[in-house]
């Protein structure tokens, strides 16, 4: 009897060792090694080409001969989801769906799969993690219904590509890609190897056959998708669901996007019936904004073609200690402790015996260079115990000499600041010309922080 051969594989990265070590090599990560037996590859078990449904092979083409077509995109009726996707569902396309546990990206797909059923839509729901009689328990709370959606509670991979192969579905769920598993393969269920091995097998499927694949991808504890990194390279798309478990609001994300833009958002609320999209998310973020506070200012920050009005709160306090302390949530740290540094240089605070907490109201994440005036604003407005009026909304990156640089698309952000009643936004000077500004709100053009300051406090 020929001798099994083992070998050891990290289950972060993929790093294949021939012996045990109790710390990968390759990304660092302690105990991840796990042993899974070697096997042969026969003849018979090497991989085949391309095949579709109906036994057409793929073939190569001359590029002139291919037609170039512009792709139609499908609408799900979910807006925000749309939005995200960069305006509908590409045929043929892999989706991969990331989040923290309970956060809702089964909701989510299910509620999809029940719209486009309704569509005359044949959509396979496959999980790994619910009998059918709990998916349906869900569905009857989330009001999802469709003649044309069939659940399957199964994690083989040959079972659920022979039905594919013998319903020829529209779209696939699959829930979750930690939980499928390839039978040839010894490995274990949720390792890399029968992760990589089964994004190739969807990906084959919804490239060769025009069928759109959903898959759901468990977390880390660092919050990146479980499994190597390679798959991420495989799919179309990458989004990210992300939320507070303690409120009501989700923010799904797009971080890889083939047909569309990374920067788009969509919003959703998780009510009793499900998710719901959150149309106008300005008011939302803005509603429980206290009127005379101090340290705080309001910001047009733009997540992709979507303008959002965000509240910016900063708590500038007397340190107890010797070094002052820097506190972010939402925002990056970096570049408020930049903000503090022209704020102490340019302008005359002395904020080096302060520590400094800031946060993005309503659990958002701001990091581009239009709301560094409004943090600024926002910070010495705590340091002096001064408010700023609450029809006031800041726009404008800072440099580190203490000008209000230009910023893009503020046509756009300023009408958005008019649509939801502001009365005064405060933009850099060289963003006044090129546009019509609108009659609606007044608009003043600063050229260095300490213009603006005098303008929001004087």
């Amino acid at each position: 009897m020929a001798k099994v051969k083992t070998k050891y594989v990290c289950q972060e990265c993929g790093y294949v060792s021939p012996r045990y070590l109790g710390r990968c090599p390759n990304c660092g990560q302690w105990n991840s090694l796990t042993e899974e037996i070697e096997k042969k590859q026969s003849v018979s078990s090497k991989s085949q080409p391309r095949v579709d449904i109906s036994g057409t092979t793929v073939k190569p083409e001359k590029i002139g001969d291919v037609t170039a077509k512009q792709t139609p995109r499908f609408d799900t009726n979910i807006g925000e989801l749309n939005r995200v996707l960069g305006g509908g569902i590409v045929p043929g396309s892999l989706v991969l769906i990331g989040g923290d546990p309970g956060i809702g990206k089964s909701t989510l797909l299910l509620q999809v799969s029940g719209q486009l059923a309704s569509l005359d839509k044949t959509v396979l729901y496959v999980s790994g993690e619910e009998s059918a009689t709990q998916i349906k328990m869900r569905a009857d709370r989330l009001g999802v219904t469709g003649q044309e959606l069939y659940l399957y509670p199964e994690t083989d991979m040959d079972s659920i590509r022979k039905y594919i192969n013998d319903m020829n579905p529209d779209f696939v769920v699959i829930d979750s890609v930690q939980t499928m598993q390839e039978p040839e393969m010894t490995a274990a269920v949720g390792s890399v190897s029968q992760i990589r091995e089964v994004t190739a097998d969807l990906m084959q499927i919804a490239k060769t056959n025009g069928i759109t694949v959903f898959v759901v991808g468990h977390v880390t504890k660092g919050g990146a998708i479980a499994g190597p990194k390679i798959l991420e390279h495989m799919v179309d798309t990458v989004l990210y669901f992300e939320g507070d478990m303690h409120r009501t609001y989700r923010i799904l994300r797009a971080v890889k996007n083939r047909f569309g833009s990374t920067n788009e958002i969509g919003i959703f609320e998780m009510k009793n019936g499900g998710l719901s999209e959150v149309a106008n998310p300005s008011e939302i973020f803005l509603e429980e904004r206290l009127r005379g506070a101090t340290g705080s200012s309001v910001v047009v920050s733009l997540e992709g073609t979507r303008p959002i009005l965000v509240e910016i709160q900063a708590l500038v306090t007397p340190t107890a200690f010797g070094n002052a302390k820097r506190t972010t949530t939402g925002l990056d740290h970096n570049r408020v402790a930049l903000i503090m540094a022209v704020l102490e240089k340019r302008a005359g605070l002395l904020l080096q015996n302060q520590d400094a907490y800031l946060k993005a109201a309503g659990g958002v994440k701001l990091d581009e260079p239009a709301i560094d005036l409004a943090v600024a604003i926002s910070i010495a407005s705590s340091y002096r115990d001064k408010e700023t009026q609450p029809t006031d909304c800041f726009i404008g990156e800072v440099g580190l000499t203490g000008e209000i640089r230009r910023v893009n698309r503020i046509e756009q952000r300023v009408n958005e600041a008019a649509k939801l009643g502001f009365k005064r936004v405060i933009i850099p000077q060289n963003n006044l010309d090129g546009w019509q500004i609108s009659s609606d709100i007044e608009v003043v053009g600063v050229s260095t922080l300490t213009q603006a300051l005098k303008v929001v406090f004087n």
